[in-house]
């Protein structure tokens, strides 16, 4: 059991943004959450993370409500990446990193512990050369990447991302992707890319409006049928090796039937 969300509903300013959605990922698994814009993706990591609290349903870590939980306890579990992070304060990537361990000031191991953890971070990030740099002359994609560095010295056992490849190169995105991948942790990301979803995640979750219209693995959700739907868009999709590619063909015109899309 790890950290999921059950039939959670939740409003702002008198709108239904989340309307029964219920994830619930296998521990040590990378899950998907897809959509387009405003579909709910990011409200929904901030009700994994206990930033927000759901109107109804439960958000629960290992089986105990987390709202039941102080904010320290649940930060020492669970660390999110959001789209936009920034600060005025004249402060160093390492510094930047060394904030992911706020939640474990106290423990036994201390200033030790602390300094492996970021270090590690440092280097699965790739910015060990960098961490004397100065966030204000940092580009968006370094941000990015410092960002990630800071929630990976949480060491938290469930990581949740939103939109972690913005900013990044190709080849930036694709290490971020297979580092989250490969940890030992519980992975909940949101992503607009939806054949790098296909490449790194083990099952997807599908919002639109702020329902859930699929779930399942990549190739069990990513069909012609559902980018059409959801996205408006036409695609051919082939699979290889259970992964599913997407190669997009025309947008659906207003008024269009998604069938003729592409002609």
């Amino acid at each position: 059991m790890s950290l999921r969300a059950l039939d959670v509903a939740w409003s702002r300013s008198g709108r239904l943004i989340l309307d029964g959605v219920t994830v619930d990922p296998e521990p040590g698994s990378t899950l998907g959450l897809l959509g387009p814009n405003g579909s709910g993706k990011s409200s929904l990591l901030r009700l994994l993370a206990g930033v927000d609290r759901p109107d109804s349903g439960v958000v629960e870590l290992d089986g105990t409500v987390l709202a039941r939980l102080s904010r320290r306890a649940v930060a020492r579990r669970v660390a999110m990446v959001s789209q936009h992070a920034d600060t005025d304060l004249h402060i160093t990537v390492r510094e930047v990193v060394r904030l992911g361990r706020i939640p474990h000031a106290g423990l036994i191991g201390g200033d030790g512990d602390t300094d492996r953890a970021v270090a590690d971070a440092l280097v699965a990030t790739g910015l060990t050369d960098m961490a004397t740099r100065h966030w204000h002359t940092l580009s968006g994609g370094e941000r990015q990447r410092v960002q990630i560095a800071r929630a990976l010295a949480q060491q938290p056992g469930e990581l949740l991302l939103d939109e972690p490849t913005n900013h990044l190169d190709i080849a930036h995105q694709l290490e971020i992707l297979t580092l989250i991948r490969d940890l030992d942790i519980t992975a909940v990301v949101a992503l607009h890319d939806l054949n790098l979803a296909a490449m790194f995640c083990d099952r997807l979750v599908v919002l639109s409006s702020g329902r859930v219209v699929a779930a399942g693995t990549p190739a069990q959700v990513l069909t012609e049928r559902l980018v059409a739907d959801v996205y408006r868009v036409d695609c051919r999709i082939t699979v290889e090796d259970g992964r599913p590619s997407v190669r997009y063909t025309a947008p659906c015109k207003p008024g269009q039937a998604v069938a003729t899309c592409s002609t």
